[in-house]
């Protein structure tokens, strides 16, 4: 794996604002994306305490820069890894000055995905290691001891401060509201530099109406500044209202467009073919295909109302992956036929045709000089793939099955104690 590509997998969870004051008492902190503090007249209201390391440590430098008052709160945007494996840094602080550890608040479901994530903890490492490179998950989750369910208000002298539930990226995911303000932090909600991350390839399903109501009702709100996930500080309340809305408008024409082609019988490969994209809808700098993908929200879609059958027969009962890539390896009269198709679409530009004519090959569980000779050509071609695709997820799919087809198999199962 290319250093080049790990340093992309550091800097696609970097925020994108320094820290700074957003109005009096109110500041963005760095931290994995955007995180926030509130005054609330005698503390400090944290929302996300960063991945811990030296981020948290340069998020709690940045915060003393601004205020002395004590942390008396952090608030969980959301359940994903990274977010808020910095708590223990910042209890400590607390504890270095005397201070009662800070309340922990997270929507309810919160702790339903860390009971989740212990239970499954093998498998988030090897997903992680796929989807990042060269990174590796602190797993420092610590459990919330304050949920809400909807709505919920803080005590505050100073100012009112809401969270709001807006189920989005995740089932846990919360809003900061703050009425007086007029300002808006929206986390895992509004990414603000990519079309919403639905259907993203190795996660569950993110619901795509669900979004877009979250997004209606941030949008209603009426805020003046709006703090996003990852893009830069609005300061426009007409284009706050704009994308928000916008983005909601744009979710539920994916809707529309995928339930017609399935109420036609469509299956999910002929709907991602016969899908037509006005180059002019998704224009916008945060509807961009970087993180996100509209493939991906049209998958999402389809899975929510198909069950996992692809509508392929000879999958229905499949054998053994080694028995049919073997059968499939004694059917072919003559490889080479096969490596010079492939090449011959390669040099086209036609690299994912190039990947299916392969993997008549490249599948096979033989160790032997052909099957070699195809996972090397499959493993050129993930990385020439991922040079044409959009999202950095995709990109990084092809990057990681490139480095495992380089060391010898495509399992992932090397991948529990193997390097990343």
């Amino acid at each position: 794996m290319s250093s080049d590509f790990e340093q992309t997998s550091r800097t696609i969870l970097t925020a994108s604002e320094e820290a700074k004051p957003v109005a009096k008492g109110v500041y963005i902190l760095p931290a994995q994306g955007n995180a926030f503090a509130v005054e609330t007249g005698d503390s400090v209201v944290l929302v996300d305490a960063g991945p811990g390391g030296g981020v948290t440590r340069r998020m709690i430098e940045s915060l003393r820069h601004f205020t002395n008052l004590p942390v008396s709160a952090i608030c969980y945007s959301h359940g994903h890894l990274g977010y808020n494996d910095g708590v223990r840094l910042w209890q400590q602080h607390n504890t270095e000055r005397n201070e009662a550890p800070a309340t922990l608040i997270a929507h309810e479901n919160c702790l339903r995905r860390y009971r989740r994530y212990r239970e499954t903890e093998g498998l988030q490492r090897v997903l992680a290691k796929v989807q990042f490179p060269g990174l590796t998950p602190a797993f420092a989750m610590v459990d919330p001891t304050l949920t809400f369910a909807a709505r919920l208000s803080l005590p505050a002298r100073s100012r009112r401060i809401e969270l709001l539930w807006v189920p989005s990226e995740t089932d846990d995911s919360i809003a900061m509201w703050l009425p007086d303000d007029g300002i808006l932090y929206a986390g895992a909600a509004f990414p603000g530099t990519t079309i919403p991350n639905i259907g993203t390839p190795l996660r569950t399903q993110r619901f795509t109406l669900r979004w877009a109501e979250s997004c209606e009702l941030m949008a209603s709100l009426g805020a003046r500044k709006l703090v996003q996930e990852f893009g830069p500080l609005i300061d426009d309340p007409v284009e706050i209202e704009d994308r928000l809305s916008y983005t909601a408008s744009i979710l539920r024409w994916f809707r529309q467009e995928v339930v017609t082609r399935m109420n036609l019988g469509m299956s999910e490969h002929e709907i991602l073919a016969d899908m037509k994209y006005d180059s002019k809808m998704l224009d916008r700098p945060y509807l961009a295909a970087r993180y996100g993908a509209p493939e991906y929200i049209v998958r999402d879609l389809f899975r929510e109302e198909n069950g996992w059958w692809d509508r392929n027969p000879t999958s229905l009962h499949p054998a053994a992956p080694a028995s049919a890539a073997a059968a499939i390896r004694a059917a072919i009269a003559d490889p080479d036929a096969v490596f010079k198709q492939a090449e011959a679409l390669r040099k086209t530009g036609e690299i994912q045709l190039a990947l299916h004519v392969i993997d008549l090959l490249a599948l096979s569980d033989d160790d032997d000089a052909i099957t070699d000779r195809a996972r090397t050509l499959k493993a050129q071609l993930c990385r020439e793939r991922a040079k044409q695709v959009r999202p950095y997820v995709s990109k990084a799919m092809y990057e990681s099955s490139a480095r495992l087809l380089e060391r010898g198999s495509p399992s992932w199962t090397g991948l529990i104690t193997g390097g990343s």
